[in-house]
């Protein structure tokens, strides 16, 4: 029995003339993130990508979870391909799903007629396999309402295909179809969240960490990349930009009023980050910043820490409470990784008594003191590229 993924495009569906482009970027990621489980035909059609496997030897539980991560499908389904047959149909149901019938106790059957020149409509199909799917299985009660199993019948240009019900994907936009971003990703909750609900808009991403070594440790540094590793399932293979941070947070220590120590080291990140968005083509900054869960991050500080820089800063928590993001974290699987006891940059030299309100007239007199264009250009020159 030939067997297929089929993937439901999201919002891609809702683009005008330049739909097609949209389409090509998932595909390409789909091609991509399928390397992994053998070898596959990709193609669209009728709003749908089609994931045919070449040989027996393709991992279809593998491709099928794979799937389930990338953005741009709003839902994906394994389904049995056959004629467009109404008896072909309910034999590939018999088949196909006769161990979901087997666990279910009520079912229904919906038919979607995309090739219009099938000469039963969608619920005289129904009707007819449904009936008949009802002999088959008589411990199964037909139920049109709250179904435990729903028999999906799809009447396409090429086949029919026979699925259960669809699983939910990911949705969003694939992956690279709106531009570029660095992300800050630091060892906390928050970035890895952002990171990916910004991925999630289409984005690629350049993560960028900060390591004040000896202040934080290698595993410090090891609890990152393996975040970044996590991320991976949705934002395709990742490039860490460690950027060596310890020499600017003993300077600023040395010259500058306590209270300024955040918003000073968080110019100098965003600094630092703009000048790698800009080598790298990217047209913005991503952080994991929610308003008024640290001392950092009111609208007052929030305003000095980008005023220094000239790329849009992104911020896809800014509103959220922690609790909404740590289930988010949970969902992507970055949660147990972000709590392990390690400490990373920012809380390094954290002031006793932060500026909460800062003045940016302040804050520019206080860093002053500091040579930041060598510093700068000094922390670029040592960054280390891992990729995961």
């Amino acid at each position: 029995m030939e067997e297929i993924i089929l993937l439901k495009l999201g919002e891609i569906v809702l683009k005008g003339q330049n739909k097609r482009s949209f389409e090509q970027k998932l595909e390409n990621n789909v091609k991509r993130r399928l390397e992994a489980f053998g070898d596959f035909k990709v193609y669209t059609a009728q709003s749908t990508v089609y994931v045919e496997p070449r040989s027996e030897t393709c991992d279809m539980t593998g491709a099928f979870a794979a799937m389930r991560c990338v953005f741009g499908v709003s839902s994906l389904s394994r389904a049995a391909a056959c004629e467009k047959d109404a008896d072909a149909m309910l034999e590939t149901a018999k088949v196909y799903l006769k161990d979901d019938f087997a666990k279910a106790r009520s079912f229904k059957v919906e038919s979607k007629r995309a090739d219009k020149r099938f000469p039963m409509t969608s619920i005289q199909l129904s009707q007819y396999v449904g009936g008949l799917l009802n002999d088959a299985f008589p411990g199964v009660a037909v139920d049109v309402h709250t179904p435990e199993l729903t028999v999906t019948l799809e009447v396409r240009d090429f086949k029919a295909y026979v699925h259960a019900s669809p699983v939910r994907g990911a949705g969003g936009m694939p992956v690279g179809s709106n531009g570029r971003a660095v992300s800050l990703l630091s060892g906390g909750i928050d970035s890895p969240v952002a990171t990916y609900m910004i991925a999630k808009r289409g984005i690629s991403i350049i993560p960028v960490h900060f390591f004040s070594f000896p202040y934080t440790s290698e595993q410090a540094k090891q609890k990152v990349l393996t975040l970044a590793k996590e991320l991976t399932p949705y934002c395709g293979d990742l490039t860490v930009e460690v950027v060596p941070f310890t020499r600017i947070q003993e300077e600023m220590r040395r010259v500058c009023p306590e209270e300024f120590f955040t918003i000073i080291m968080r110019r100098a990140m965003m600094r630092i980050a703009e000048q790698i968005a800009r080598a790298n083509g990217c047209k913005a900054l991503v952080t994991g910043e929610s308003l008024g869960q640290v001392a950092s991050q009111t609208m007052e500080a929030m305003a000095a820490t980008e005023a220094c820089i000239n790329l849009p800063v992104l911020r896809p928590v800014v509103g959220m409470d922690k609790e909404e993001i740590v289930t988010i974290a949970r969902k992507i699987g970055t949660f147990e990784t972000s709590i392990l006891p390690y400490e990373d940059c920012c809380t390094v030299f954290t002031p006793r008594h932060p500026k909460t309100r800062p003045q940016i007239a302040q804050v520019e007199a206080a860093e002053a003191k500091l040579d930041l264009d060598t510093l700068i250009a000094e922390a670029i020159a040592g960054i280390e590229r891992v990729r995961v």
